[in-house]
């Protein structure tokens, strides 16, 4: 298999981790290789927070995580091995498929979803 094709099974794995939420969030991007979430809250000049979402990048596919930002607590019962995963305060980077890690990160969506309602 090759990396680009590995990419996107990674990709696809990681956005249905999301894509339940979209009843709840906005979709910002929704393209092949690039998908974001927005919340519905928005600062007095118009911006608006962003929630999550996944890219294909040239080594590696990211996975943006905006609450573990705002609130770090969430991260507090975060396993090492994810947080070795961490680029930043909000995004995971993987090269592989690891059923593991991808298991907690879906928790951990769903438990960052809980706590920005």
């Amino acid at each position: 298999m090759s990396k680009e094709e590995r990419f996107k099974d990674i990709f696809s794995e990681l956005k249905s981790y999301m894509t339940p939420l979209e009843p709840q969030l906005v979709v910002k991007t929704n393209e092949p290789d690039n998908y974001y979430l927005n919340t519905h809250e928005a600062r007095a000049d118009g911006y608006v927070y962003a929630f999550g979402g996944v890219q294909i990048k040239k080594n590696y596919v990211s996975y943006h995580l905006m609450p573990v930002y705002a609130q770090p607590d969430l991260l507090k019962d975060v396993s090492d091995n994810l947080k070795k995963r961490m680029q930043g305060k909000s995004c995971f980077n993987f090269t592989k498929i690891d059923e593991a890690l991808f298991a907690e990160l879906n928790q951990l969506t769903k438990k960052s979803f809980a706590a920005t309602q």
